[in-house]
């Protein structure tokens, strides 16, 4: 019988290629010669932008060219906040770089506790968890809240980290037309009357800027005995008298079961959260996989997103000016005559819907060229195959800097054909 180092020996010294029927990475050729094709025709890559130094909130060097930035999500502007910045190296110094574990285990420091005790203050409610990132947010949520038998109900344009949620947990999927309060109705009807059912919204549509009808939406899930989740991820900050998000505008509070965001957004850093005023809520970190065996965020970045929160609970004046500068980019773009994702400046991000892939990419190449970062979005990300360039506003765009924006969009439209 042969030894195990024979055997290895008797190994062929440059084995066969694999065959192209069980190579598992052939299926994204397709996708590999689409981007080859892409840089051919000279454009850069947006996809692998790297930011070689960050100024501000709104200013970055790109290539060595200083560069307004336009598509961070830093809707609020906290990434520089001397208070933000100091509560992170204080809890560096005082924890160290990492937890090393799981919330569950050696992975909860003091700072874990402060900022969900900053959440249930922002928030005025009783329950909050924090995940290590929003789409673990999304993905635990809604995986653990939803079970066989049960139903969640979902917007056809919702983040993929929704949808991966869904995919994660046993529940029936129900897709329902995008922002329809008749199609939700309608689907909701034919559900068994006594089945679980989660209805997950999104306040702000990433992509397109849009906002959710989510009084009608919430009322028509009240009304077939589901439960609802909101996404509020691109809303929080800005939205309603006290920042909460779309649901605190169109006055849903109280009514809302469970409201999951992030802290890469108007927070400012990393991380995800669900807050509830459920008297079951605390469960979830019984239950939740995605929670329970995910190594915890390091201290010195729970302590800024603490400080950060309980900053935008005052940030009156910051909102104020968001709104400003999305109202005067968007009028000025139409004005131009782009065409835009949204009639009217609905929220922070405001898109700029392009014919093709070629015209997005010679666009956006055209505006990184004259200073500006916006990003190019495309399938599957976008709805119903849509090309388009995102832009987010930040609380800390100036005037100025806005009106410079809209010249650099003139000159990349004129020079590409887009506008005349």
């Amino acid at each position: 019988m042969t030894d195990s180092l024979n055997t290895a020996d008797a190994l062929p010294a440059n084995p066969a290629a694999v065959a192209p029927e069980t190579d598992l990475m052939s299926k994204f050729d397709a996708l590999i010669n689409e981007r080859e094709r892409l840089l051919a025709s000279g454009v850069t890559d947006p996809y692998a932008v790297v930011m070689e130094q960050v100024k501000s909130p709104t200013e970055a060097v790109i290539k060595g060219k200083d560069t307004i930035l336009l598509g961070t999500y830093n809707y609020m502007g906290m990434t520089f906040d001397p208070d933000v910045i100091q509560a992170g190296k204080d809890a560096l110094d005082k924890f160290g770089s990492g937890t090393n574990g799981s919330r569950m285990l050696n992975g909860t420091f003091h700072d874990h506790m402060d900022v969900e005790q900053a959440l249930r203050e922002f928030y005025g409610v009783s329950g909050a968890i924090v995940f290590s990132t929003g789409y673990m947010a999304n993905l635990g949520m809604i995986s653990t809240l939803v079970g066989k038998g049960e139903y969640v109900i979902l917007d056809a344009d919702s983040h993929a980290s929704i949808y991966d949620g869904c995919k994660q947990g046993n529940a029936e999927i129900i897709r329902f037309r995008h922002n329809s309060v008749e199609d939700l109705d309608k689907r909701l009807g034919r559900l068994p009357k006594g089945a679980g059912k989660l209805v997950v919204l999104e306040g702000v549509y990433s992509m397109l800027g849009d906002i959710a009808p989510l009084k009608e939406m919430v009322e028509v899930a009240k009304k077939h005995g589901a439960m609802v989740l909101s996404d509020e991820a691109h809303s929080m900050g800005f939205f309603g008298p006290n920042g909460r998000g779309v649901y605190e505008d169109q006055g849903l509070e109280g009514q809302v079961d469970f409201v999951v965001g992030t802290f890469s957004k108007s927070v400012g850093t990393v991380g995800g959260f669900c807050v509830s005023n459920h008297p079951k809520f605390e469960a979830i970190r019984l239950a939740c996989r995605p929670y329970i065996f995910t190594a915890s965020l390091p201290p010195s970045v729970v302590a800024t997103a603490a400080t950060s929160i309980r900053k935008l609970m005052h940030a009156h004046n910051k909102r104020a000016h968001l709104w400003e500068n999305a109202r005067t980019l968007h009028a000025g773009l139409k004005e131009m005559g782009f065409k835009l994702g949204t009639e009217n400046p609905d929220s922070a991000i405001i898109a700029v819907i392009l014919e093709d892939q070629v015209q997005g990419a010679m666009m956006w190449q055209a505006l990184l060229e004259g200073g500006l970062y916006v990003n190019l979005a495309r399938p599957p990300a976008t709805p119903a195959g849509t090309f388009l360039l995102r832009c987010s506003l930040c609380a800390e765009h100036t005037a100025e800097q806005i009106q410079r924006v809209l010249g650099m969009f003139k000159a990349a439209g004129q020079a590409v054909g887009v506008i005349a």
